[in-house]
């Protein structure tokens, strides 16, 4: 899988926040790219149970409002609200935990840009890893659909592990982490906490697989 990381990297824009929800002071992970197609397409591409394992995960459940969803390997849950061709959100439950994901496509000129909040309560695990724990994962789906957007064909999932696990991987995913680092820092992170937190959220994505 032929990636540009640099171009890939600096298309994304990235930040972190805090909102109030019900259950009290979240933090929120912001990811967002342009991509050349319309809010229609995109909506597609983001909704269609046919199209989302073309560059996401294989997808099962009833995609409707107050559906549920669950994909392969990874994150299910509740579709909590959905106004086509411009947003939805979902409750995004992994390992007993619960958070949140909002998505929102908006047209810029003859271009659409996707959004997507991620919004979780802190914990032990945001103070381990920091934001991108979650943004690694996001920036790395935001690779999937630039390439599907850009030939309409699915992306091989051999060849994008191949990628993750490659040379060209590995410095798409230390660039990732070192943006949602600056994010972190941006939005009043210590620095120092920050980067630690980093650094162990890099180990973990980049860490060989163990033999046997």
């Amino acid at each position: 899988m032929l990636v540009d990381v640099n171009h890939q990297i600096n298309a994304v824009d990235r930040a972190v926040g805090s909102r109030t929800i019900e259950a009290g002071t979240a933090s929120v992970v912001t990811i967002s790219q342009v991509y050349d197609t319309s809010v229609e397409d995109l909506w597609d591409a983001c909704t269609n149970p046919e199209r989302i394992p073309r560059w996401f995960l294989p997808i099962s459940g009833d995609l409707v409002l107050g559906g549920t969803y669950q994909l392969e390997g990874n994150a299910g849950g509740t579709i909590e609200s959905c106004s086509p061709p411009e947003s939805f959100s979902a409750t995004w439950e992994y390992g007993g935990q619960v958070s949140w994901i909002e998505l929102r496509l908006t047209a810029e000129g003859d271009k659409a840009r996707f959004t997507l909040d991620h919004i979780a309560l802190p914990d032990d695990r945001w103070t381990e890893f920091g934001p991108g724990a979650v943004g690694i994962g996001w920036d790395l789906s935001f690779v999937g659909l630039a390439k599907h957007l850009e030939s309409g064909a699915a992306v091989d999932p051999q060849e994008g592990m191949e990628w993750t696990m490659s040379a060209a991987g590995a410095e798409f995913m230390t660039l990732s982490n070192d943006r949602w680092c600056a994010a972190a820092i941006a939005a009043g992170e210590d620095a120092a906490a920050a980067k630690a937190a980093a650094d162990r959220t890099l180990a973990a994505y980049t860490a060989a697989p163990a033999e046997g």
